[in-house]
Formats: structure tokens, sequence, C-alpha cells
């Protein structure tokens, strides 16, 4: 991977809770995009889905972190676009809110799980994360 550095740790937590992880995190950021609220299918008015483009703050190939300008309702379930660098679409993922806590800032750090689903890139998905852990 070029000028993205995808190394190895736990990084430490801002929110100055404890680490829950059972893996390890790849410290480089990828572009996310969070459907908040997607549009009505059997509507006639063109309103576009509400998204959130953002950047991680760690990731692996269950999870990953983000900062948000506003809070996200724990356990709600949403549609995830995430790109690696050096893949050449983004992978299209089901995640789930696990905690949101205030950060500095009037920001939001947010953890973020991703769920295994048939309907999702979610093998691809952990198989690109894996070629970034063993690429450092």
């Amino acid at each position: 991977m070029s000028d993205i550095d995808y190394s190895f740790g736990n990084e430490d937590d801002p929110s100055g809770s404890a680490d829950n992880r059972s893996e390890y995190r790849l410290a480089g950021s990828a572009q996310v995009t969070l459907e908040l609220e997607s549009r009505d299918p059997e509507s006639t008015d063109e309103t576009p889905a509400r998204n959130l483009s953002l950047k991680t703050r760690d990731l692996s190939a269950q999870g990953f972190s983000v900062i948000t300008r506003e809070p996200l309702l724990e356990h709600a379930l949403l549609r995830a676009w995430i790109k690696l660098e050096g893949e050449a679409e983004p992978f299209q993922l089901t995640v789930d809110v696990v905690w949101c806590r205030p950060g500095a800032g009037g920001e939001w750090l947010v953890g973020l799980r991703i769920l295994e689903s048939d309907d999702t890139a979610y093998l691809e998905w952990a198989e690109a994360v894996a070629r970034a852990m063993s690429e450092d």
C-alpha cells in the first residue's frame, strides 16, 4: 500500500474506557460511508438517502471505529461502504453500532461491528483486511 500505513496495533482509546477488542486492528484509515436513513423504495419522492462520509480511526475484519459530528444510536443496524486503498471497489457491509461516546470538541467516537451476511461483501472484506495485515 502506498501512502497509508495499515500498521498493526491496538491504538489507545481516547475515550479512556477499557479495550474489549478480540483482535489486532489496523491503525490506517479507510474511507467509509454510512447510510443513516434509507430512501423509501415505495415513495415517489426523490429524496435521497442520508449518508455520512468519514474516515475510519482503526479497523479489523470484524469492526472499525470512526469519529462523527453527531451521535449514532447504539444497536442501530446500518449499511456501510468501506474503500480500502488498493482495492478496486468499496465493500458493501452491514454494521451494528456497538458504542457511541462523546469525544473532544463536540465530536463522537463510534465503534461499529461488521455483521456477517450473505447479502454483503463480508468474506471479501475479511480477505482484504488479511492481505493488508500481511503486507505489514
